[in-house]
Formats: structure tokens, sequence, C-alpha cells
């Protein structure tokens, strides 16, 4: 007989809970400390909630995405506004926007022409204090404290909480000591980048940081490195995490995508990867083959004939090649993807130069496929199958590619749920009905919130076994699959016409029919019946989308279906910017509101720090809540209370003695 467990029933606690308990016990030791706690979490569930930031489809717009964040969406202007809006004239309050947004290079320049430099910095550093004070007035004491940094933290603490017309000399005091001891650019440093932290108390990155623009690296490095951030992956994201893994198709893919933009710079100079082998491959192969179809996107018509060019186009050429054999063993391995179509090297007349596709003959643009094999056209040739080894090798032991992979899967995921908001990158798939659309992963069916997760689970699989390729083989065919399948949530069209785009002069071969969502997204209905699938109640909940441009220069707006779905893809990326008519979107989602800011284009770092130019923000209202919402009302009140739940138990347990108070 468990003798234990009746005697723990007995007195109100399973023994599961007092083995809890004891646990929480070791870090409120004493009644006065879980009181201590059990106050101050009830205090918080009280304060204003903090404001979220949403972003999606950087595709490598380093500067952009972290000039967003320096000036939190314009919202640093805002509160110096509210401070100073008619006692600073606009050239000043520019300067001190841009000194909070690039401290550092901003100082360099102001102190070089300052002539008064110490009553400068002390009228800086109390302009700054205030900005400060009202960025930090609707977050706990505690919460504030955390975000100073730790070199002036007592100091900050100090200035923000001590200001008054009796303590006037001792703030000043202070100020005066910063600067006599030569701590003031340090200071201004510091108490910049805390004002940049508390605007931003939670970021959420909706997919697509890579591929496009040129510093993704870059971008991964702050999205690494920041304090409070999500990621919901898009199509181009997993395509980088499954080249990765070593899934040798994605790999040749992504220098496909690198070479397309003229973008190799990332992985040669950034990743370290070593395309060598590649360019030397390509020369040799391809000499004397013009590859007009893979010249670089967007490049001027001076350039088009330059040895720069040309080993690009040959590279370019040669990966695709590689490509489209790789898919092919994906395609038939895996008949279950029901990716046949993309099965196109066994459908050319290599004597004609023709291609049949759904009946129809179509003339290829370019014949000249020196490495294929018309009897096994999906077979590497020798030194295609030495150089796709080496690749492979180049990105499981580049070490900076892969932390930014392993943050990928730390901080992000296929979905979110998050205070009542659905965020996803791609599509949710629906069949022609718009009914879910069932897709089999591993033999079995799964549709919905169920498919999310179980594309989730088979990429971490497939990422974390990466050094063991006969182990689940067929969760790296399914995270290849993410890319480009029709059934991906992260891509969301019948088909990625790739080789259609290269080969033939025919729009409609061409053409990606898009999943019946990006039909119904726009439906009230179906976007309640998303919302109902994932848990949220869908009158006071949204989705959150990106993957499509909004051609906001063609009148589209972001705003879906009365205001359930929001698409914030904006064009961050310049490639994108001819689309959309602007560069990019942030929606805003304060204590009182949802915002949504829609940005013009931004020039350039040295414009932003030299002259002082800011991105131009329109902000939009879109909700208004008349009662201010509470960090009771978020899910993280939702975890405190249960803490708080919890604390009450072992109060409980400390009073009738079961547990043991483990210190005076």
């Amino acid at each position: 007989m468990d003798y234990e467990k009746i005697e723990s029933d007995r007195n109100g606690f399973s023994t599961l809970e007092l083995k809890h308990l004891n646990l929480l016990a070791e870090k409120f030791p004493t009644v006065q400390a879980a009181s201590t706690e059990i106050i101050n979490l009830e205090a918080i569930l009280n304060l204003p909630k903090g404001t979220e930031h949403f972003l999606t489809d950087i595709h490598g717009a380093y500067e952009t995405f972290s000039h967003v964040l320096r000036n939190a969406s314009g919202m640093v202007r805002k509160k110096i506004d509210a401070v100073y809006q008619y006692s600073l004239d606009e050239k000043t309050k520019r300067q001190l926007a841009t000194l909070i947004y690039y401290p550092e290079e901003k100082l360099e320049i102001i102190t070089k022409k300052e002539e008064d430099l110490e009553s400068w910095y002390s009228v800086t550093l109390h302009r700054l204090i205030e900005v400060a004070r009202v960025s930090a007035d609707k977050y706990s004491r505690s919460k504030v404290r955390k975000a100073m940094p730790e070199d002036f933290a007592y100091v900050i603490d100090e200035l923000l909480y001590e200001h008054g017309a009796k303590k006037e000399q001792y703030f000043n005091s202070i100020i005066k000591s910063i600067i006599d001891v030569g701590r003031a650019n340090h200071f201004i440093v510091a108490i910049s980048k805390f004002i940049q932290r508390l605007l931003i108390d939670r970021l959420h990155v909706i997919g697509d940081v890579f591929d496009r623009g040129p510093h993704a690296d870059q971008v991964m490095d702050l999205i690494h490195n920041h304090y409070s951030v999500d990621i919901q992956w898009g199509n181009h994201d997993i395509f980088w995490m499954a080249a990765a893994s070593g899934i040798r198709a994605s790999i040749a893919g992504v220098i496909r995508v690198s070479a397309r933009y003229d973008n190799l710079d990332t992985l040669e100079d950034s990743y370290g990867i070593n395309l060598l082998p590649l360019a030397t491959f390509a020369m040799r192969v391809y000499e004397g083959d013009p590859c007009e179809a893979f010249i670089p996107v967007n490049t001027p018509p001076e350039n088009i004939g330059s040895t720069h060019v040309k080993l690009i186009s040959k590279m370019h050429k040669a990966i695709m090649v590689i490509e489209e054999k790789l898919i092919g063993e994906i395609v038939q391995r895996c008949p279950e993807m029901h990716m046949e179509d993309r099965l196109l090297l066994n459908k050319i007349n290599y004597e004609k130069g023709t291609i049949t596709i759904d009946g129809r003959e179509l003339k290829l643009t370019d014949t000249n496929f020196p490495t294929i094999d018309p009897n096994n056209p999906y077979e590497l040739s020798p030194e295609e199958k030495e150089l796709a080894e080496k690749l492979r090798f180049s990105f499981l032991n580049c070490e900076r590619l892969q932390r930014h992979v392993k943050t990928l899967f730390s901080k992000g995921s296929t979905f979110l749920t998050y205070n009542s908001n659905l965020l996803y990158h791609g599509c949710i798939p629906l069949d022609a009905n718009g009914d879910f659309k069932e897709v089999t992963l591993h033999d079995k069916k799964y549709k919905g919130k169920a498919l999310c997760e179980q594309f989730d689970l088979v990429s971490r699989r497939a990422y974390y076994n990466r050094e063991r390729p006969e182990k689940r083989n067929k969760d790296r065919d399914y995270m290849w699959y993410l890319w480009c399948g029709a059934d991906s949530p992260l891509f969301g069209k019948k088909k990625m016409a790739t080789f259609e785009r290269y080969f033939l002069d025919d729009k409609e071969a061409q053409y990606e029919e898009s999943n019946k969502y990006y039909k119904l997204r726009d439906d009230k209905e179906t976007c309640v019946r998303i919302l109902e699938e994932f848990g949220l109640d869908p009158e006071k909940s949204h989705i959150i989308n990106g993957h499509v441009p909004v051609k906001v220069g063609k009148g589209e707006s972001p705003v879906k279906a009365e205001g359930r779905l929001f698409v914030i893809d904006g064009g961050m990326s310049k490639p994108y910017q001819k689309v959309t008519g602007i560069a990019g979107y942030t929606l805003i989602y304060d204590s009182y509101s949802l915002i949504l800011a829609e940005h013009a284009p931004f020039e350039s770092r040295r414009n932003a720090i030299q002259e002082e130019h800011d991105i131009v923000s329109i902000r939009s209202m879109i909700e208004r809540s008349t009662d201010r919402i509470m960090v009771g009302d978020t899910d993280d009140g939702v975890h405190i209370k249960s803490q708080i739940a919890d604390l009450n138990r072992l109060l409980e347990a400390y009073q009738r003695g079961v547990v043991k108070v483990k210190s005076a």
C-alpha cells in the first residue's frame, strides 16, 4: 500500500503536486518570499500590455529592417513629439531622433562640430532622460530595470524616478558628473538603445528573412541577439534551413536564387561557402554558352558583357540544371507529393529542342544541356555528384549559417498564436470547396492546424538528424517540399514554375495557380473558420499574414475580411517595391489599438545619419479599444495567473506544514 500517497491526499495535496511545490520552495523559501512575489505578480497584471511590432518579408533588406527597429516604426519620433511638440523646432527634434537611432555614428559627427560640447551634453542628456521617462511609463519598475544597460542601470534608475523640484539639484549633479568623468558619450549610447528597447516589447517576424536582398546574415544577427522575438518561417527561410540540413536539392536551389539576384556574396563572404568548385565547373562545361536566360535580374545593360556577369550566368545555369536533377530524385521517390508535373527533364525532345507540357509541344529558348543524358536525365554526371557533395559539406560545416538556422528553429515555427492573433507566413491550404485540405505525410492525413504542426515536427527532425541522412529520409524530402509543394502552408501555389521561367517563352506554362486560400482570405467566414481551427475567438482575434506583396499602388488594401486578416507584406526588399509601391508595413499592437504603419522607401543608413532623413511612415488606426488592454488580458497574463495560483498553493502548503519553510 502507498502510505505516502494516502497521507498526501489526506492533506489535500497529491504526491505529484508536493514534488512540484517543493521545487518551487527552493526559489521562494519562506512565507514572506512567496507572499512578496504574489504581490509583485498581481501588480504586473494591472499594467498596460507591452507594444508588439509585426514585420514580414525582410528578404535581406538589413538597412531598412535595422532602421525600422531603431526608430520603432516611428514610435521614437512620436515620443519626442509628445514631450517636445511645442518647445523644440523641427531641426532639433530630427537631430534628437537620429541620435537615438544611431548614437555612435551621430555622436562622432556632433562632437567634431559642436563648439560648446559641455553645454550640448547637458541639454541632450536632459532631453534623452525625458524621452526615456515617457517611453518607460507603462512598465513596472522591475521590467524597466531589466531593460537597462548594466553599466548605467543605477544612474538611469535614479534619473528616471527621482526627478522633481525637491531633487532638481541632485538630478543636475548626476548629469554634471556623467559629463565631468568623460562618460557622456557612453551614457548617450546606452540610454538611446534603452529607449529603442522600451518601445518594442515584442517583435514578430512573419517570415522570409532570406533571399533577394544582400544582407540576410546581418538580419539574422539582429534576430539572434534580440531580447524578445519570434519568427514564423517563410518558404525562403525553410529553403535555407533545408540547405543547412544538407538537403542537396535545397542547397542547389539556394545557390540558384542567390545567383539570380547577383547575391552570391552572401554565401561566399558572409557564410564562407566555397563556390570555387562550382565556378570552375560552370566555366568549363558552359564555355561558349551565353546563358542569356541566366543573367542576374536587374543587371544594367552596360554590365551584361562583363566578366563578372558572364561567370555568374554560367554558375547560375550549372546549378539550376543540378537542382532540376535533384528535384527529380525527390519527386520520383515520393509519389504521395503528387508533383509529377515537376518531372520535366524526361519530357524534353533533345533532338528537336522542344518539351511537351500538358499535351502542348513548346519550343525551348535554350537547348544546350551538356550534362544531361537523354536516356537517364535525372542522373548526376560524375562531376556533378562530386560538386554536389562538396557543396553539401560546405553547408553542413558552416558555423555561422548553422547558428542562424538554430535561431530559426529555437525562436521560430510554422505558425504562432499570441495575444489573440494568429501569425503565419503563407496560407492554410484549402481544397477546391474551401475546406481544409488533407495532405499525406508519412502515410497519415493531416489538415489545418494539425498539418502545420506536423510540418513543423518533420522539419525539426530533418535538421537535428542532418548528420544521419539515413535516419527518417522522408523527413528531409518533406522539408524540401515546404519550399515549393502545392500543399505547403509556406508556399501556397499549385506549382513553382522554375524550369518554365528559364526555358520557355510561354505565359500559360509559366502561370502559377494559387491555393484557394488566396481567393477566400478576403471572406470573413473563411477567416472565422481558420481562427476557430487554431482555438481563437474570431470576435476578437486576427490573422496576420505575409508572403504575397500588397499592390498598394493599384489600390489593394492590406486589411481583408472586414478586419479579420492583415497582409503586411509591403515590399521591404527593393525588388518588390515596383509591385507594392511602398517599402513595407509594420503592424503595431499597443495597449489601446492596432495601428498599421506604411513606410516609404529608405534611402540609406548614410543619409539617415548625415542628413537626418528618417523613413516617412503613414500611420493608420485599424482598431481602438475603449478599455486599455492590460497584462492580465494577454497570454503572459495567463502564465502569470498560473504562477500566482502555484504560489498560493505553496503558501497553503507552508501553513499546513506539508512543505517545510526552507529558511527563517
